[in-house]
């Protein structure tokens, strides 16, 4: 691995304004200058090599070409499609021993840079906020138990499992049998509720069924009358008809 004199780097004054790399005081040991960042003076994150043999951070090397498209330490030409990540490169410097960035709230573990993460997740020094809803305060984790029991607004579910959420104030007071009765006698009211105002639309729909039924019976008893009337009519047109026809008969035979 070609080694890059710190030097070269030291007319490019915006340079340090990248933090692509990870910080140099978070290693145990003091790195090696061949796995510093000649852009952002930080250790290598994601190394990448260009086609001129000069390594940098991938981050790094991508916002510098946006400016100039010139390796910033040989000046040559450099082509975004011809940077190669250097994986080895990159487990090695995983494998490198760091401290915690807690270490100044009292944490003293160190891990390799690849469990940082894991390690953060657990840090009893990582400072967080209050996970009750309504609480601003941020704490160490390992205070998380502490808070807890005077946190105003803590709140949890009954832990015999009948649904309600307790805060300190309700905790002592809270009966869950008294709850679940509550509750009981709150839906046996609903449904009940609920029962009455069907039974009266039920009771209005039998009551304009009824109501349709004799209105139906009705135009059938006006219907059956006007067919009998036409019945009638009928009967006596034809009488009238047939008397009308009737009598020039009855004088062609008297002449």
């Amino acid at each position: 691995m070609t080694s890059v004199p710190i030097g070269q780097v030291q007319a490019q004054p915006e340079a340090s304004a990248h933090s692509g790399g990870y910080d140099v005081e978070l290693f145990v040991d003091n790195p090696d200058y061949d796995l510093i960042c000649t852009i952002c003076q930080g250790v290598l994150r994601c190394p990448v090599r260009a086609a001129c043999h000069h390594i940098f951070c991938k981050k790094c090397i991508l916002q510098w070409l946006k400016r100039q498209e010139t390796c910033p330490c040989c000046r040559k030409p450099v082509n975004p499609s011809l940077i190669f990540v250097m994986f080895k490169l990159s487990k090695s410097i995983g494998r490198m021993k760091i401290k915690c960035k807690n270490e100044i709230r009292g944490c003293t573990e160190t891990f390799p840079l690849s469990e940082q993460y894991c390690h953060t997740m657990s840090c009893l020094y990582e400072l967080i906020p209050c996970p009750y809803q309504g609480c601003r305060a941020q704490l160490l984790r390992r205070d998380l138990d502490i808070h807890a029991r005077h946190c105003e607004h803590w709140r949890q579910p009954c832990h015999m499992g009948c649904g309600a959420i307790l805060s300190h104030r309700t905790q002592a007071q809270h009966n869950c049998y008294k709850q679940l009765r509550q509750e009981y006698e709150a839906r046996q009211k609903n449904h009940r509720a609920i029962a009455i105002a069907l039974q009266k639309k039920m009771r209005r729909m039998q009551s304009t069924m009824a109501h349709m039924k004799r209105q139906i019976g009705l135009i059938c008893e006006s219907l059956e009358v006007m067919d009998e009337v036409e019945e009638v009519d009928e009967d006596d047109l034809r009488e009238t008809t047939g008397s009308f026809s009737g009598t020039p008969n009855s004088s062609n035979r008297s002449c």
